[in-house]
């Protein structure tokens, strides 16, 4: 099954949100806690915690980036 293009910033948006929230809140748990019983508990409340914040930031910043980032490159 494929989704339409027209969807495909906010496919964007929740698949790199959900890769960069796992992998940041799984570091902050595991550093600051080790890996302690509570880890996986701890890891999902906090990826629990950021994801409603990071989704909508990225729906709003990613497209804001792009056009930056087109400014100061050229095309290859």
């Amino acid at each position: 099954m494929k989704i339409s293009a027209r969807y495909s910033h906010l496919l964007f948006s929740g698949v790199l949100s959900v890769i960069m929230v796992t992998v940041i809140s799984g570091s902050v748990v595991f550093f600051t806690q080790g890996l302690t019983p509570e880890f996986l508990h701890s890891w999902f409340k906090g990826f629990a915690t950021a994801w409603p914040v990071a989704f909508p930031t990225l729906l709003i910043v990613a497209p804001l980036v792009k056009k930056f980032v087109a400014r100061l490159t050229v095309p290859a």
